[in-house]
């Protein structure tokens, strides 16, 4: 594991390498051949010292993996034969190829002796035929099905069912074989038709939390966007009750009479990114473009640094952002018309990554925004 993960953060520095040359090559004026040598030294690089270890993790992968696969399938092994229930493996014939501990207790007979056998041996003539046509029925996948059988033994005075078992019939694919074959569960009618309790689900504390949190962060935007003194003032009275306790980046931009965007709103860690940012035409990104036209975007996970667009000189305007998850959304009124914005929101690297729960919040703020620009 710690030769996987030492050489994954080989591989990504070699991008942010890779990403850095592209970022270079794009300056105005820049000499094209100190970059033609690194970029021929990280080829170099890849060819002689990545490759090479991925040969070697790719081996000792498929060594572990065998096994691994050995020891899980002593597990299922064990398993199989210590389950509290009968359990037969058959063919579509019927004919016996596992029998477990209790299966042998059950019909009184060794593992040994019903391999090889079919299984209606040891039933009562009336459910030979039943038996054999629904184990048929499931190896063909025409589904799951229980059945009643009774058992060739004299009945238990002592069950009012009079012996009768209840055998649930399912299909198996096991890997390297051509054709399925069924499990059947056998146990007493009367116990197998006793329903199971559902569980109580016990209450989720840290979701509970969050939900409030989030029914918070409504309240205090819908009030703040109450309070603003005219339609100019909203998308930084938003912007600032998103910043910070939900964001770590909140970008606003609106839409002009006539057509086009204006950024009207950013929040976040003064730098050159955000500077980049904030002097950046909207319609030049292409993610604010898409959200406005077809709808939100979530990415839990943000490799890609250029994915709010390049500046004039083709760097991604989020260089230096550490951006680690994005939510974009469209400023829709749910009336039907065009979306009147975009609010975008970026986490920095080592924060938690953006939810569903989060971007269905997150939906109804920009919403209530859209709402609060329809006099802008």
């Amino acid at each position: 594991m710690a030769q996987v993960e030492e050489f994954g953060a080989e591989l990504a520095d070699f991008r942010r390498r890779v990403e850095e040359l592209r970022s270079a090559r794009a300056l105005p004026g820049a000499d094209p051949l100190p970059v033609l040598d690194t970029a021929l030294l990280e080829l170099r690089h890849v060819a002689e010292a990545l490759w090479p270890r991925y040969e070697e993790l790719a081996a000792a992968e498929r060594h572990r993996g065998g096994r691994e696969e050995h020891h899980e399938h002593q597990l299922l092994r064990a398993l199989f034969q210590r389950l509290p229930v009968a359990v037969v493996l058959l063919d579509r014939d019927g004919v016996v190829r596992r029998f477990n501990a209790a299966a042998t207790l059950l019909f009184g007979v060794r593992a040994g002796y019903a391999t090889g056998r079919a299984l209606t041996g040891w039933l009562a003539h009336g459910s030979r035929a039943v038996l054999r046509s629904q184990v048929a029925a499931v190896a063909r996948g025409e589904g799951d099905r229980s059945v009643l059988v009774r058992p060739l033994r004299p009945p238990d005075p002592g069950r009012p069912d009079g012996g009768e078992l209840r055998a649930t019939l399912t299909a198996l694919r096991p890997p390297r074989e051509p054709r399925a074959v069924v499990l059947a569960v056998f146990q007493p009618a009367a116990a197998a038709a006793v329903p199971a309790v559902p569980a109580v689900p016990h209450p989720d504390l840290a979701e509970a939390t969050r939900g409030a949190e989030l029914m918070d962060l409504l309240d205090e935007s819908a009030a703040a966007l109450i309070l603003s003194d005219s339609p100019k003032e909203v998308p930084q009275r938003a912007a600032e009750v998103l910043y910070g306790r939900f964001a770590d980046w909140v970008v606003v931009d609106v839409a002009v009479p006539g057509g086009g965007l204006r950024r009207a709103a950013v929040l976040a860690p003064a730098g050159r990114a955000r500077d980049a940012v904030a002097g950046q035409d909207p319609a030049s990104c292409p993610l604010v473009v898409d959200t406005l036209r077809h709808g939100g975007t979530l990415r839990p996970h943000l490799d890609d640094p250029g994915v709010l667009g390049r500046d004039a000189a083709g760097a991604p305007v989020l260089a230096g952002a550490r951006a680690g998850s994005l939510l974009c959304v469209p400023l829709s009124d749910g009336a039907g018309g065009p979306a009147l914005g975009v609010l975008t929101l970026l986490r920095t690297g080592g924060h938690r990554a953006f939810e569903l729960a989060e971007a269905a919040a997150v939906d109804r703020i920009a919403r209530h925004v859209a709402l609060a620009l329809r006099g802008l």
